[in-house]
């Protein structure tokens, strides 16, 4: 690569505002994962898992509209700029309504999956919405 004269721009130690959007995406992750988490103690494989998810989640997440193509029904994601197609995941069931007492280990994580997709997207949909300054 020094070959090619290929540089890499790092932000300052300490200085996230240099990041702009995707610095911003990623406080946002931070604070809700501190949020769904919450005085829980996962193991080491746990925390993978649930980040794993989590980090499928974000990459799915719509970059641009849809088109106006009604054959074009995908928008793109950073899945696509990552793998070259969308994320595609079997949908696990919905357990933010079942009691903790009742979960599996298992359980637990897909309910924290589900916590905070439901609070991400909704703070995520409305940095989409444009307003007039």
């Amino acid at each position: 690569m020094a070959n090619n004269r290929t540089q890499w721009p790092f932000n300052p130690p300490a200085a996230s505002h240099f990041g702009g959007l995707w610095e911003a995406v990623v406080k946002s992750a931070k604070h809700h994962l501190r949020r769904v988490i919450g005085n829980a103690t996962l193991t080491f494989e746990e925390m993978t898992t649930l980040l794993t998810q989590i980090e499928a989640c974000l990459n799915s997440r719509p970059l641009s509209p849809l088109t106006d193509d009604p054959e074009d029904l995908t928008a793109l994601t950073p899945g696509h700029l990552l793998i070259g197609t969308a994320l595609t995941a079997v949908p696990e069931p919905f357990l933010q309504d079942v009691s903790a007492n009742r979960l599996s280990r298992w359980q637990l994580l897909q309910q924290m999956q589900d916590q905070f997709w439901s609070c991400w997207k909704l703070e995520y949909l409305q940095s989409l919405i444009s307003r007039p300054k």
